[in-house]
């Protein structure tokens, strides 16, 4: 069982940072992956990004082409925590963000995190 507590959304202008965390109440080492998707409105939920966490992959990110180049997915492993840095944000990256983590073949979700960028 894995739980994720995330931390770190709001309000921000167009052009502004945030940074998301994600807390796993399990070391990630003993995690296969986790990562961030988003649920904008109007839309389905899509990936943002994802690295590996586990002690024989870790450290492999992979993200959603659009956002390439303004996010940045990354790990503490002391502290069992994930990241999302989001720079550059536009009004269209509003929505909830939501950690996830995958072990085995069970995927755990946070309780999701809003985002929201104004014009």
């Amino acid at each position: 069982q894995v739980q994720l507590v995330e931390s770190g959304g709001g309000l921000v202008q167009a052009g502004g940072s945030l940074r998301l965390s994600c807390a796993a109440s399990r070391a990630i080492l003993s995690i296969d992956s986790m990562g961030w998707y988003r649920q904008v409105p109007g839309k389905q939920r899509e990936l943002v990004a994802t690295i590996t966490t586990s002690i024989t992959t870790g450290g492999s990110t992979n993200y959603a082409d659009s956002l390439k180049g303004r996010f940045t997915v990354s790990r503490d492993t002391p502290k069992n925590t994930v990241y999302l840095q989001m720079n550059s944000l536009k009004p269209e990256d509003t929505g909830v963000y939501y950690c996830y983590a995958r072990r085995a073949s069970t995927l755990y979700w946070g309780q999701g995190t809003q985002v929201t960028v104004s014009s």
